[in-house]
């Protein structure tokens, strides 16, 4: 299982982003369902966070800064809707924005695996300076 780590890493990065990815589209574009409360400023900028966000994560493009600000705005989330009904997430139904904010938060700590664009420069950019010496 060990030599999977980084493949099963790109694949949790994928999953979660394309999940996050349509709580975006559900805010700005009512795609795949229409979002059951009123909009405001904060929640237009959550959907265009979700949205654009989740697509370079999902790809795999510039995932470190693109996760840590993602964990921050859930965990923003969490402590401004769901906190105040409760300390546990199981009671205030925070545990979808609890989770989404360690999941992006280790993948700003550990990378996006493999499989990602960010992966595919990096290695260009190794070959290149190789070359180069």
């Amino acid at each position: 299982m060990h030599r999977s780590a980084p493949l099963l890493l790109s694949l949790l990065r994928i999953m979660a982003a394309a999940s996050f990815f349509t709580h975006g589209t559900m805010k700005l574009f009512s795609w795949p369902a229409p979002f059951e409360y009123p909009m405001n400023a904060l929640l237009y900028v959550a959907g265009f966070l979700e949205v654009v966000g989740g697509l370079l994560l999902i790809i795999g493009l510039l995932s470190l800064p693109v996760a840590f600000v993602l964990s921050g705005l859930m965990a923003f989330a969490y402590f401004m809707v769901r906190a105040g009904g409760g300390f546990f997430p199981v009671l205030n139904h925070g545990e979808a924005a609890m989770l989404y904010c360690f999941v992006f938060l280790y993948i700003a700590a550990a990378g996006p695996g493999s499989p990602s664009l960010d992966a595919m420069t990096a290695n260009s950019r190794q070959v290149h300076q190789a070359d180069a010496a």
